[in-house]
């Protein structure tokens, strides 16, 4: 059974929307932060469920990945929650796949950190773990994010990436992957 989805900008949430979220957020993830809270903000959002009451979610916002001396223009998926009452149905399948569609048609690169069973959904939608390294662009200079490898995961929408390369993120507070 598919469920109907909405794709909406961060403004236009309102008040009770991003109260709606943020319920589920926390609701799906134990220690959901101020910090994560904020990477979640600012790009686009797929929602299923009532405005108020979002029982899945995924945002895609945009961020710099360079890579081969280019900065990618990058889709980066935040806070992929379901609601607990609605885990084992196939939601976050639906909207991950509409995540996958904003990222093939807006942006060079998809990226998003993840690990267990949420990697291997992400992975059964044509999402692929990077293998090379990873580093991020900090206000020190470029730092290695070792601890993150194997954890972060790319869907190629035009950008040609060389393994043997680093994937180096843009610098924010909180995780930098």
């Amino acid at each position: 059974m598919r469920t109907e989805l909405r794709v909406l900008p961060t403004a236009d949430l309102g008040c009770e929307g991003r109260r709606g979220l943020r319920a589920l957020l926390d609701a799906a993830f134990t220690g959901f932060d101020e910090h994560a809270w904020d990477h979640a903000l600012g790009g686009l959002h797929v929602l299923a469920g009532p405005p108020d009451a979002p029982v899945g979610h995924a945002a895609v916002v945009g961020r710099r990945i360079v890579h081969a001396g280019a900065a990618l223009r990058t889709g980066y998926v935040e806070a992929v929650a379901v609601h607990p009452s609605a885990q084992g149905r196939g939601l976050g399948a639906e909207v991950m796949t509409t995540v996958g569609h904003l990222v093939r048609g807006g942006f060079r690169l998809g990226a998003l950190g993840a690990d267990g069973p949420a990697a291997r959904l992400y992975r059964r939608l044509g999402w692929r773990t990077w293998t090379g390294p990873l580093a991020a662009l900090t206000p020190h200079g470029v730092v290695d994010t070792p601890d993150q490898q194997g954890s972060v995961l790319v869907l190629a929408a035009g950008a040609r990436l060389d393994p043997g390369l680093p994937l180096v993120c843009d610098w924010r507070d909180g995780e930098l992957w």
